[in-house]
Order: C-alpha cells, then sequence, then structure tokens
C-alpha cells in the first residue's frame, strides 16, 4: 500500500467576509495550497476532489462539493461532498488518504468551507445545533453551548476544578491567534478577561466559546508514485484513525471525555507507530474551552483529571514542552465548520515545512491534529512526520 503525503495546503483567513461567497471563499484557499507548492502543480494534475461543509444556512445543500471544484477549474474531476458536522473537514482528509493509498488516485484535492456570518443570530444556533440530537437535545431547546457546558460542569465536579482551566486555554489560544494572520479572533485577553466574560452556558462565558466564521481550506494529499517526479514540500501521513459515538450526550457512558476521540487518537498512534510522547504539537477541536481540555486527555498527552496542571504550568503554551493549538485554534483563528479540519492540517503543513511566522515552533518533526463532529459524534485523528534524512 503507498504512503500518503501532505505537498500544499493554503487556507483563507477565517472570519466574517460579507462580500464574499462560498465559491469565492474555496477558490482563494485552492489557489494558497497551489501556490504553496510553489507553482508546480496545477488543476491538470488532480484525480479527485473530496470537500467538506455542513451547508450552514441551507445553500447548496445538494452538490456543493462540484459547485466549488467546477468553479476553480477541476473540470471532470470526481468530488464527493462529506457531512459530519464540525468534523466534516478532517473526514475530507481522510478520504483523501484513503484514496491515495488504495491506488485510485495519485494526487486528491482535500477541502472544506463554510459560510455562518450572514444570518440571524438564532438561524446560526439552528444550524448548529443540527450536529446534535434532535429529539432530546435541539427540539427541546438544548444550545451547541449548553451540552458541552454540561461537559464542563461534570468535569468541574468530578476533578474538583473552577473555571479558571477553560479561561487559560483561551489566553493561550488568543495569544497564539495574535500572531496568526488568518485568525477571526487575532487579540490577546488576559486571565481576568476571560474569567469575567459575559455568560452564554453556565459555566461556560464568551471566551470560553469559539466565533461562528467564514472560510476555506485546502490540502493536497499525493502518493508516492506521484512524488518521484517533485521536488516539492511533503509531509507524510503517518497515522489516521477515526470513530464514532451516539450522537446524544445522554446516550454516552461518560461526560467527562469524548470516547470517539480516544479510540481515534490510538488507532492513528498505532498506525504512525507512535505514543503521545513522540508528538511535538498538536492542532485540537476547541469549539469550547472544555473540548482541549477533554482533547489532552482523551489524546493520551496526559492522564485524566491532569489537564489543568497542563495549562496551569504552561506545557501546552506556544513555548512549552507540548504546544497545542499554535494557530490560535478554533477560539481565535475561528471555525466555520467544514473547513475547520483542512485549516487544522494547513496549520500541521505550515509548522513542519518551516513556513509558520511569527508562530513558528523550534524544529518539530510530528504534528497532530483532531477534530471533532458535534459534541463527540465523530472525531477523526491524524498524525503527520516530516521526514529526516538518515
Amino acid at each position: 500500500m503507498t504512503e500518503a503525503y501532505v505537498i500544499g495546503a493554503g487556507q483563507t483567513p477565517f472570519g466574517a467576509f460579507a462580500d464574499e461567497s462560498y465559491r469565492s471563499l474555496f477558490q482563494r484557499a485552492y489557489e494558497s495550497a497551489l501556490e504553496s507548492t510553489d507553482g508546480t502543480i496545477d488543476s491538470d494534475d488532480v484525480d479527485e476532489a473530496v470537500i467538506g461543509t455542513l451547508g450552514v444556512g441551507g445553500r447548496q445543500l445538494g452538490l456543493s462539493g462540484p459547485a466549488v471544484t467546477e468553479h476553480v477549474g477541476l473540470d471532470g474531476v470526481p468530488c464527493t461532498r462529506v457531512e459530519n458536522a464540525c468534523a466534516a473537514g478532517g473526514y475530507a482528509v481522510r478520504q483523501a488518504v484513503q484514496a491515495v493509498r488504495s491506488g485510485m488516485a495519485d494526487l486528491v484535492v482535500a477541502g472544506g468551507f463554510e459560510v455562518m456570518t450572514d444570518m440571524s443570530g438564532d438561524l446560526t444556533k439552528y444550524w448548529l445545533g443540527v450536529s446534535g440530537e434532535t429529539e432530546w437535545e435541539r427540539l427541546t431547546g438544548t444550545t451547541f453551548a449548553g451540552v458541552y457546558a454540561q461537559m464542563a460542569s461534570a468535569y468541574m465536579d468530578r476533578y474538583d476544578v473552577d473555571t479558571e482551566p477553560f479561561s487559560r486555554v483561551a489566553v493561550k489560544n488568543h495569544a497564539n491567534g495574535a500572531k496568526n494572520p488568518n485568525a477571526h479572533l487575532g487579540f490577546t485577553c488576559s486571565l481576568e478577561d476571560a474569567e469575567g466574560g459575559a455568560p452564554v452556558a453556565d459555566p461556560l462565558n464568551l471566551y470560553h466559546c469559539c466565533p461562528t466564521s467564514d472560510g476555506a481550506a485546502v490540502a493536497l494529499v499525493a502518493s508516492e508514485a506521484f512524488l518521484e517526479d517533485y521536488d516539492g514540500d511533503r509531509i507524510r501521513v503517518a497515522g489516521v484513525g477515526a470513530s464514532s459515538d451516539p450522537v446524544g450526550l445522554a446516550d454516552r457512558d461518560t461526560y467527562t471525555a469524548i470516547p470517539a476521540s480516544e479510540r481515534a487518537a490510538e488507532a492513528a498512534y498505532e498506525m504512525a507507530d507512535v505514543g503521545p510522547a513522540e508528538i511535538d504539537f498538536a492542532e485540537v477541536h476547541d469549539c469550547f474551552a472544555i473540548a482541549e481540555v477533554l482533547a489532552y486527555e482523551d489524546l493520551g498527552l496526559c492522564e485524566r483529571g491532569e489537564a489543568p496542571t497542563l495549562l496551569e504550568n504552561g506545557t501546552t503554551d506556544l513555548d512549552g514542552d507540548l504546544p497545542v493549538n499554535p494557530s490560535g485554534g478554533l477560539k481565535s483563528k475561528g471555525h466555520p465548520i467544514g473547513a475547520t479540519g483542512t485549516g487544522q492540517v494547513a496549520e500541521v503543513f505550515k509548522q513542519l515545512t518551516g513556513n509558520a511566522g511569527e508562530r513558528q515552533l523550534d524544529d518539530p518533526r510530528r504534528g497532530l491534529t483532531h477534530n471533532v463532529g458535534g459534541s463527540g459524534g465523530a472525531a477523526v485523528v491524524h498524525v503527520f512526520e516530516r521526514e529526516v534524512a538518515e
């Protein structure tokens, strides 16, 4: 079975763009990915495309994949649209890797997009809510923030902590996002600011919640055969893992973990033949601050209940022993649902090729991405590796 490599990746800025459409955003991300290959790749090289999107606002619910790929000149290229809520982009990358490893394609476009800021707050809450359990969450009035607030309350009770760990996530990720020109909320905040944010869903406040964003991101996934004539950067997809779980929180065995994330991580580590200790940095799914806290433990970066200590000690800061969300994460960089997973890959590609600018880490070799759908109904984890010459 052939190996799969990311040879280029790009994204738009994430934010609110009244003058952009989902097609124009995707075009900008696609062109950015091509530019990252120093112009050596063009549309004629592409064998297949996989596009992630939830379809927020009801725009082009059918055939939204071909709607953007044909717009950028991928004429006749087979295109599949993936919808797995907030994990759509990560699953698009996974399917691109599968296409390459199966031998059915040598170069696959894995992309994602979303437009979320062109409707009212009530409609936005509706579209976010469709990723939760319908009868017992959405239709009974539970918001997406409300579901994660239940998880946060359970974690605080089980491990006897207050909201400070959640606020430390916000402070860290805003500090990183302030160094990222693509970030939606590219400003810093203090711990006092984060602790004093306006309530959203107790115990979560405004600083504990990511924004709703517009944006697009694209990764180019290639086979070993394709690389025989390619001299540019390449990052090996060393491991892939994915898992599903009950969509409704009440149907799961725990509120203080996301079992799908844990299983996905175990599968990715096994395929990559590495353990959590061999990961140099990670981009994790922090739609709410509690989600990042749970991710540390689900991914095996620490033992259960120890995530607050990692945050307090600065371990996951940009200059810490295990930086998490150097891009700013969903909290600061933004969360255009279908683009989030591919945007994580774009950050990993930049870091592992030494092109992350002011937030560049010191010679990282392995990076991990972790993308979650809903409150944990789906999760996908990738391990990427920069190959070092012997």
